[in-house]
């Protein structure tokens, strides 16, 4: 089905969607056919997080969206200033097997598994 480009898209959302849900972890995972997001929420001193969202993108949507990602980033700091980076850190990973740990990668470093967290060391460790 070929869509009109002049014609504009009419978008619903549920309020439970619109709520939203809180996540400073990203674990994103691809094979050769998709991307996959897990968006968690990691509260410190709790013994198991749970994945809040799922997002499956293809290789070309996934890249769409990463490009409106750092777009929209250089458009908030053009605005507010400068985002902070963060050093890597370390987060225990627990996967139903032996515990392991994982060190957390820029997000410019893609590879089959990579963690990205939002909170900072200090979160993670308290």
């Amino acid at each position: 089905m070929e869509q009109n480009p002049n014609q504009p898209l009419n978008i619903e959302i549920t309020e439970e969607i619109a709520e939203g849900s809180y996540a400073n972890l990203a674990i994103i995972t691809h094979s050769n056919a998709e991307f996959v997001i897990d968006f968690v929420n990691v509260m410190p001193g709790t013994p198991k997080s749970k994945v809040k969202s799922r997002v499956i993108l293809t290789p070309m949507h996934a890249k769409r969206f990463m490009k409106a990602l750092v777009e929209n980033v250089e458009r908030y700091e053009e605005a507010n200033g400068a985002i902070g980076d963060m050093l890597p850190v370390e987060i225990p990973m627990n996967f139903g097997g032996p515990t392991a740990s994982v060190n957390i990668l820029p997000i410019q470093a893609l590879f089959c598994i990579t963690i990205i967290t939002f909170c900072t060391y200090n979160e993670v460790i308290n």
